[in-house]
Order: structure tokens, then C-alpha cells, then sequence
């Protein structure tokens, strides 16, 4: 069974984001686009309706904190 993680999982959902869209800048990604690729994520269990602005910020920063270590 897969790693489950959810909304409140700000972190793993960044290391997830880095692992699969390597070369992508976080900054560069518009939040519709981020939550689509989020709820896409093997894993993720949360509801695509209970994200706001203030959960994909965190996620935001915790991806580009992986993207800026893996330069």
C-alpha cells in the first residue's frame, strides 16, 4: 500500500513535487496548476475542496525548499 498523505502533509507533498517535476521552478507555477499536480500525486488522500491560498503557499515554500537543495 502507498504512502498516504494529505493536505496538512506540506512537506512530503514538496518532496513529492521536487521528485516528480524536477526541473520546474515552484515559483514559476500558478496555484490552480499546483493543486491539480498535487491531487494527482500517488499517495495523496486529501479533499481537491478543502485547499485554500494559505495551504498551497506553505506547500509552495517546502517545494522550492527541496528545488533550491537540489541545485
Amino acid at each position: 500500500m502507498p504512502f498516504e498523505f494529505g493536505w496538512e502533509n506540506a512537506e512530503e507533498i514538496g518532496i513529492q513535487l521536487q521528485e516528480r517535476f524536477p526541473d520546474t521552478d515552484p515559483l514559476s507555477v500558478r496555484f490552480t496548476d499546483m493543486h491539480k499536480m498535487i491531487t494527482e500525486l500517488p499517495g495523496f488522500t486529501g479533499d481537491p475542496a478543502k485547499s485554500n491560498e494559505g495551504i498551497l503557499e506553505a506547500i509552495q515554500m517546502a517545494w522550492l525548499e527541496e528545488y533550491n537543495d537540489a541545485k
